[in-house]
């Protein structure tokens, strides 16, 4: 069984406060973009689960995400056989795009399916939370409001088409690093996230590229001038907003012509200290 993946961007996040028990109270307007890790997933004689992937630097055992959560199911639903993960990664690590929590949920998808498990999406967002904030929403995809501490989802309307152009800088970011920076009770300019919600029902991708904000900027920008760099040439060359995706230090912008998104591509691949540059389309739901 062969499933994809998808990359996600925060169209806004806020950041309300931070928790008692040392987690964050978030509101952003999440999206999938059409970015894909693949999942390859194959039912094995032996039991236990193996796994491999084309990134070497990448743990094979428990410490990795997707291995995780065949262990979860497997293990909540006495699966005797056994099962291979091959994943292949394309989407960037440690980027602000939810990689790891994709492959996560693509498996937890492609494992209830492939042992006859019959869970449904909800059920499987219900067990995907205790493997991370991300993939309950990794597992709805599409536009969707996440709350919480990113596990509670509304599911908004379809975002306009566009062209999304994303640009990883070779460095990579730490989501517990920033969220520890973070001093959430002293941000006084907040992203106007109801405000997006509604330009999204009225189909405004002006009203949605207007309200495009990232309280998490505030901490990753100062200590990375590239993203302030990668922002600015973007909008240069025509995009109608550019920010941070999550933590970092992805930059994403989101242009209304195809081909000047793809004129700034090949600018930023020029830079020096660039890593990958994506052009991708905002998707309408998960397609595993």
């Amino acid at each position: 069984m062969i499933l994809r993946a998808p990359a996600k961007i925060n169209l806004g996040l806020d950041v309300l406060r931070k928790r008692e028990d040392g987690y964050h109270e978030v509101k952003m307007v999440m999206q999938t973009v059409a970015m894909f890790d693949t999942v390859e997933l194959t039912e094995t004689r032996e039991s236990g689960i193996t796994l491999e992937t084309n990134r070497s630097f990448l743990p094979v055992n428990e410490n990795n995400l997707a291995y995780k959560a065949a262990s979860l199911l497997m293990q909540e639903f006495g699966v005797t056989s056994g099962l291979h993960i091959r994943l292949q990664k394309f989407i960037p690590v440690a980027a602000g795009l939810a990689g790891g929590s994709s492959d996560a949920a693509a498996v937890l998808v492609g494992a209830s399916r492939l042992f006859g498990l019959g869970l449904t999406p909800q059920d499987l967002m219900v067990r995907g939370k205790k493997i991370g904030a991300d993939v309950p929403y990794c597992i709805l995809g599409g536009t969707a409001l996440a709350e919480g501490i990113g596990e509670i989802l509304t599911p908004l309307p379809a975002m306009p088409d566009c062209s999304i152009l994303l640009a990883k800088p070779s460095f990579s970011v730490s989501t517990k690093e920033i969220y520890t920076a973070l001093r959430a009770d002293e941000l006084t300019d907040h992203p106007d996230i109801d405000g997006m919600i509604q330009a999204l029902r009225e189909g405004d991708l002006d009203g949605i590229t207007s309200r495009c904000d990232n309280v998490l900027e505030r901490v990753t920008a100062p200590r990375h001038p590239m993203i302030g760099q990668l922002e600015e040439e973007m909008r240069s060359f025509g995009a109608a907003v550019s920010i941070m995706s999550g933590s970092g230090p992805t930059v994403f912008g989101i242009f209304k012509d195809p081909d000047a998104a793809l004129a700034c591509k090949a600018a930023l691949l020029e830079r020096p200290g660039m890593g990958k540059v994506f052009a991708a389309n905002p998707m309408a739901g998960r397609r595993f």
